[in-house]
């Protein structure tokens, strides 16, 4: 269905489970791939207030408490939408607000989807309900085409070896006691990933594209995770699978679901609606809280 870039990179098993979820999802004629990634709202409510600076060989959005601690540091894994997407940014220094020195790299390298995919693809849930098969089936044929072949370029064996590298550059850095990840979507894969052993703790909103049980029988560092009952790439039934492999871990996890969310919800939540703004900012206070816990 796709073409795979001629890189020295190899596919592995691991992406082609990936991809495999990609093609069923593209294949589906209900809302399918339409809201992998592609759901939710721009906020441009704010301004955010961090800097930007390159640490290792990244562009990265810095935002700093007011005491300028770095003893608790949280990495931001972003989604499809790149690093310089003002929700991204906005949430990152609501964490700071809250203590931490939050670092969200352009593990994209510069290379993120048009954010007039997230604009005009995927509208809100009440909004996805009325629209009819047409209209399901263009918006799933324009994801398809769109992040289809972004997903190939931006596979594990490329992704996985960046994400590492600036985890283990940030860890050499003075002050850094502690590290955990916070991904989102695309990112969230890449969160869990980092709990087989790489951070200290992280936490995944509405991960796309997980291998089960793969992705979760290595985690060894504390894992929470925010998923949404409406999430098209991730149902219910995994959800639960997941937790079960969890709920065996000798070290704490926790797997929140929330009510009729869809993908994206913790990141571009659609704050017309009160049932969406408070699924946001619970997710956002249970990351805090979750850090605040387990990077002690």
């Amino acid at each position: 269905m796709f073409t795979v870039p001629a890189e020295d990179k190899p596919i592995t098993n691991s992406a082609v489970s990936q991809l495999e979820l990609l093609a069923n999802a593209i294949m589906s004629t209900g809302v399918g791939m339409s809201s992998c990634c592609i759901s939710g709202q721009l906020h441009n409510h704010a301004t955010p207030t961090g800097s930007v600076t390159t640490i290792g060989d990244l562009s990265t959005y810095v935002a700093e408490s007011a005491s300028k601690d770095r003893s608790k540091t949280l990495i931001f894994l972003v989604d499809i939408f790149g690093y310089e997407l003002p929700n991204t940014r906005l949430l990152a220094d609501e964490y700071a607000k809250a203590g931490f020195y939050v670092l969200v790299p352009d593990i994209l390298q510069g290379d993120p989807l048009p954010i007039s995919l997230l604009q005009n693809i995927e509208p809100p849930l009440k909004d996805q309900e009325q629209a009819g098969l047409v209209d399901k089936t263009k918006n799933t044929a324009i994801a398809g085409t769109s992040l289809g072949p972004w997903l190939v370029k931006h596979r594990e064996a490329v992704t996985l070896p960046i994400v590492e590298k600036f985890v283990e550059d940030v860890k050499k850095q003075s002050g850094n006691s502690k590290v955990g990840t916070v991904g989102f979507c695309f990112g969230g894969r890449y969160s869990i990933l980092m709990a087989h052993g790489k951070v200290d703790a992280a936490y995944a909103c509405h991960p796309s594209l997980v291998v089960i049980p793969g992705d979760f029988d290595p985690v060894t560092k504390p894992l929470a995770l925010a998923i949404g009952t409406k999430d098209s790439m991730l149902s219910e039934a995994q959800a639960d699978e997941i937790k079960a492999i969890l709920d065996k871990k000798s070290v704490p996890t926790e797997l929140t679901k929330y009510e009729d969310q869809i993908h994206g919800f913790a990141l571009r939540g659609d704050w017309s609606s009160d049932k969406d703004k408070k699924a946001q900012d619970d997710a956002l206070q249970k990351g805090i809280n979750w850090f605040n816990e387990h990077l002690k």
